[in-house]
């Protein structure tokens, strides 16, 4: 199993990013997929959760309204589309699939976002 973020970089605030996470090695049409992110010094935090056939979403409070996940079965890829960025957007952000709405996988190397003027 592997995934494969990309897409981050440094933003002014109120800027856009899209995510991207390419993932392998399973069945990805078959599982929930979740996008999580972890700031310097704190745990890592879930962000946004999509069903299998992307028709369900969850979002944490804090980027409800700006952040929005989708998949792609096809291409076994995950994406996170991010507005209004802010200050304490700032982190890595990780790709996962759930299992039981927890993270089922080793994590990938991530993609840093970085939120500043």
């Amino acid at each position: 199993v592997q995934f494969v973020e990309s897409g981050g970089g440094l933003v002014q605030p109120g800027g856009s990013l899209r995510l991207s996470c390419a993932a392998s090695g399973f069945s990805f049409s078959s599982y929930d997929m979740s996008w999580y992110r972890q700031a310097p010094g704190k745990e890592r935090e879930l962000v946004a959760r999509v069903t299998t056939a992307g028709s369900d979403t969850y979002y944490a409070d804090s980027v409800k309204g700006r952040i929005t996940i989708s998949r792609d079965n096809a291409k076994k890829t995950v994406y996170l589309q991010m507005n209004g960025l802010k200050p304490e957007d700032t982190a890595v952000y990780y790709c996962n699939r759930e299992l039981g709405y927890r993270p089922l996988d080793s994590w990938g190397q991530g993609t840093q976002v970085t939120v500043s003027s």
